[in-house]
């Protein structure tokens, strides 16, 4: 038996269960996106009718829809840079010699990952609470009126963003501080015998060397962060006036609170598209500046 032919043999099980829980899943969604499946169709299977692409059409003429667009692009714009910013900061901490105290920094740090998103998110519910809230509480003793965190439309989007980077901080802060690791020592001795001062080490051997980590949690940071749900699920319901309602928020109400399922299964596949695309200009920009960077002398 050849080489290949057992590899496959190996292989067989994981594929077989990622065709059976993932591919034809996928594919049945997709199906489904093309036709107008309903609580009627789901009451009786004859009242299914094939729309084509009814589904996104009507979906791009939905201001709603446009609405939640923006909102998860404003997360996502405002939120990823804050998370990577966060994760590379605390793994240059967690880096940097901190003696026998790295181990509690890196376990304090890392907690926010492994708790439950839903409680958590009632806790900060409770901390930014306008008449009780902990916040407010400390705002008020430096002399600062109570803000309206949650119910104010311009105020409850920027706590979702605070929330959503102190919960998944963590997970980047790990892959970044491998990269940091593998990073070879000589290099910052080289560059101190020169001369070269902490800051200049950072932007000449650091940031350089972390290209290829850096690119891999940019894509992963985008791609979770477009798929905001639990947070304005539970904190804010999508309000106040839609301003945190989200594509993936947007699909669970179609497709589970008005049973439009196959309008649901098209605004899945439409965020889908979109997610694919910011991979692909994320990818090209990459490199696009590893073409710059290797044609400059």
């Amino acid at each position: 038996m050849s080489a290949r032919r057992t590899a496959w043999w190996f292989l067989s099980p994981a594929l077989l269960v990622l065709g059976l829980f993932f591919v034809l899943p996928v594919i049945a969604a997709l199906a489904l996106s093309l036709t107008d499946y309903d609580l009627y169709a789901l009451a009786d299977i004859r009242n299914l009718r094939f729309v084509a692409l009814q589904n996104y059409w009507d979906l791009l003429h939905r201001p709603l829809f446009w609405s939640a667009l923006g909102n998860t692009f404003y997360f996502v714009a405002v939120g990823v840079p804050l998370s990577i910013g966060a994760s590379l900061a605390s793994a240059l901490l967690l880096n940097s010699p901190l003696a026998r105290i790295k181990p509690f920094f890196r376990t304090a740090l890392f907690a926010p990952v492994v708790t439950t998103v839903v409680a958590v998110a009632v806790i900060w519910r409770y901390l930014f609470n306008t008449k009780y809230g902990l916040v407010n509480y400390g705002l008020a003793e430096l002399g600062i009126h109570p803000i309206d965190w949650l119910d104010d439309p311009h105020w409850a989007m920027p706590t979702i963003i605070a929330f959503a980077v102190w919960k998944n901080f963590g997970y980047n802060m790990i892959i970044i501080l491998a990269g940091l690791q593998a990073i070879p020592a000589d290099l910052y001795e080289a560059a101190r015998i020169d001369g070269a001062s902490a800051p200049r080490q950072f932007w000449h051997i650091t940031l350089p060397m972390l290209k290829p980590t850096m690119l891999m949690v940019a894509i992963l940071t985008v791609a979770g962060y477009f798929q905001l749900f639990a947070e304005p699920y539970v904190m804010t319901e999508g309000g106040p006036l839609q301003s945190t309602i989200s594509v993936l928020y947007l699909m669970y109400e179609d497709g589970f609170k008005w049973w439009n399922l196959g309008v649901a299964s098209a605004v899945a596949f439409l965020l889908f598209v979109i997610i694919f695309v910011v991979t692909m200009l994320l990818l090209k920009l990459a490199r696009r500046g590893e073409q710059v960077d290797g044609a400059s002398p």
